[in-house]
């Protein structure tokens, strides 16, 4: 266990400590190696289990700050901020989350090239400009695996100050990022096989945790039905073929008369679900969802019922 002094405060670092079948590794046949690095992954993973109350507490909030036209601001360093914006970049395509409701604040700016600088965790000087205008609608989404990374550290204070809900996930107990968090999201993930190589155990880790945070939210807003994504953008051919399909087996009718019913909603599934199985318009379509939120179930059975 390593042990790292930061001020008054004593941080215990599973995530830099020697994993014990660590000794040797480098001497072990191939396949003994891989095994033991595919089953600290599996560990790590298993580790998200016990944050699952919190991961829907947290989901929790970010869906009220989509439903209340507020943003949804990630913030990491490192494997944690790709781990951070994979999740951010797809939320768009995914569930239709507008682009100006997300934002991705990552310690030296998204990638361009193949190179990532590791100084670029300390430097937290731009990062109150890229927070202007944070408000109470807002959710902050911190993540680190150390969780005392500076730049994310510095991006949960902000979020307080502005009075924003902040998510912090961290993999090491006691971490400083959690003093900040509104909820508090620890993964306890053991040592890497190669001490502090937090894009393995801890990234797959982050990485999941951040999977659930995203679809739990969307599902809180009616953006799923029976495991479909009843709210993706159906921009390019493969979306459009899966767009249709969705429409077809929730309204339970031909692909043709799917096709037919997205087209004339513009696209939009749950519409074209409603249009499918009776609506009178795409007008009637909307105002039944927005009667209930967005949510597709209870509009088809309001519209069954009429």
């Amino acid at each position: 266990m390593i042990v790292e002094f930061e001020g008054n405060h004593i941080l215990l670092l599973t995530t830099e400590a020697m994993h014990d079948q660590a000794l040797g590794l480098d001497t072990r046949q191939p396949q003994e190696a891989a095994a033991l690095l595919a089953d600290g992954q599996i560990v790590a993973a298993e580790a998200v289990r016990s944050a699952v109350a919190e991961l829907c507490e947290g989901a929790n909030g970010m869906a009220s700050t989509i439903r209340a036209g507020g943003v949804l601001h990630y913030i990491a360093a490192g494997s944690s901020g790709l781990m951070a914006a994979a999740d951010a970049l797809e939320l768009g395509g995914t569930f239709s989350i507008p682009a100006n409701q997300i934002r991705v604040h990552m310690a030296g700016g998204l990638p361009t090239g193949i190179e990532m600088p590791g100084n670029t965790e300390d430097d937290t000087a731009g990062l109150a400009m890229g927070l202007r205008g944070l408000s109470p609608a807002d959710t902050v989404i911190c993540v680190t695996a150390s969780g005392s990374t500076p730049y994310t550290l510095e991006g949960a204070k902000l979020a307080k100050g502005f009075g924003s809900k902040v998510i912090g996930i961290a993999n090491n107990a006691n971490a400083r990022l959690f003093e900040f968090c509104d909820y508090a999201v620890l993964l306890a993930t053991p040592p890497e096989l190669i001490s502090g190589s937090t894009r393995m155990g801890a990234g797959t880790a982050q990485k999941i945790a951040l999977n659930i945070l995203s679809t739990m939210m969307a599902i809180e807003l009616g953006q799923v039905h029976d495991g479909l994504m009843v709210n993706l953008r159906a921009d390019n051919a493969k979306l459009h073929g899966r767009a249709t399909a969705i429409v077809a087996s929730i309204a339970e009718v031909s692909p043709d008369d799917a096709e037919a019913a997205l087209m004339a909603t513009n696209k939009d599934v749950k519409s074209a679900v409603l249009l499918a199985i009776g609506a009178a318009s795409p007008e009637q379509a909307r105002v039944l969802l927005n009667g209930t939120g967005g949510h597709l179930r209870p509009a088809m059975q309001r519209l069954k019922q009429s």
